[in-house]
């Protein structure tokens, strides 16, 4: 999968891209375990949590059916409006610009968007709307495909969107890779003064895809929300003759990595 910008914070139009077909992302992305939640809910002082970039409610929505009263915060008016379909109390802003207006939880969360978040800001805020003994959980999926199928993507990507800044990237990261960026959230927390000792947790587990399932779910990813429609089909169409050759599906191993932090 194309990584991130080197500072993703800044990549404000990519990062409110995901919009553009908000009900895609919403039917394809993959739920968070229900350990990560359980232990969320667990290590927390009460019920109310602030979802920071909750998108369609995914996160949201397991959190609410494991008993918590949340609330989303949201910069794309399209992905909270489905959010909202889905019954999950949302207010569209970006977090830095969020005002909490005196309010406090006993959570926050933050999945799959803690690196759109400006890290100048973001610990600091969030310890300041949690709760003595509140928990920040960050956390998102390591996704990446087998190399059967991570190498023809990148070598389409490559061909239609040279300029892009997702191009030009190794067509697969290890995993020490994206676990330096949740180590990174944790130097963040402890710089504030404000957190306990930052854990790291990690939840591994597998789902298959089919041919199809799989292209329906790679369009919802960051380096392509913002490409044209042939340059998508290219590179679907590549994809999907990689898929085909494995016998038109596959298995995904995930890694769902967190850092996670107690409000002193």
């Amino acid at each position: 999968m194309p990584t991130l910008p080197r500072e993703p914070h800044h990549a404000r139009k990519t990062a409110e891209s995901f919009g553009t077909d908000a009900r895609r992302y919403d039917e394809a992305r993959p739920a968070y375990p229900d350990d990560l939640v359980s232990r969320v809910v667990a290590g927390s002082p009460g019920p109310d949590v602030l979802d920071v970039g909750c998108g369609t409610g995914i996160a949201a929505r397991q959190l609410r059916a494991a008993g918590c009263a949340v609330l989303g915060v949201e910069p794309d008016a399209r992905m909270a409006e489905l959010a909202r379909a889905h019954g999950v109390r949302v207010e569209v802003a970006t977090f830095e610009a969020w005002d909490p207006a005196g309010r406090t939880f006993d959570a926050v969360t933050a999945a799959q968007s803690w690196h759109w978040v400006d890290p100048a800001v973001g610990a600091g805020k969030a310890a300041r709307v949690l709760r003595p003994g509140g928990r920040l959980a960050v956390f998102g999926h390591v996704f990446e495909p087998p190399a059967e199928v991570a190498e023809p993507f990148a070598a389409a990507f490559r061909r239609v969107a040279p300029d892009s800044p997702f191009s030009g990237q190794p067509a697969r990261r290890p995993l020490d890779a994206y676990r330096a960026g949740y180590a990174k959230t944790a130097e963040q927390l402890r710089a504030t003064g404000q957190f306990h000792e930052p854990e790291q947790w990690r939840f591994d587990w597998e789902r298959p895809y089919t041919r199809d399932q799989w292209l329906d779910l790679l369009p919802t990813t960051g380096g392509l929300t913002r490409l044209r429609p042939d340059q998508l089909t290219e590179i679907l169409t590549a994809v999907g003759e990689a898929i085909d050759a494995l016998g038109g599906r596959f298995t995904m191993r995930y890694v769902t990595l967190a850092t996670t932090a107690v409000r002193s």
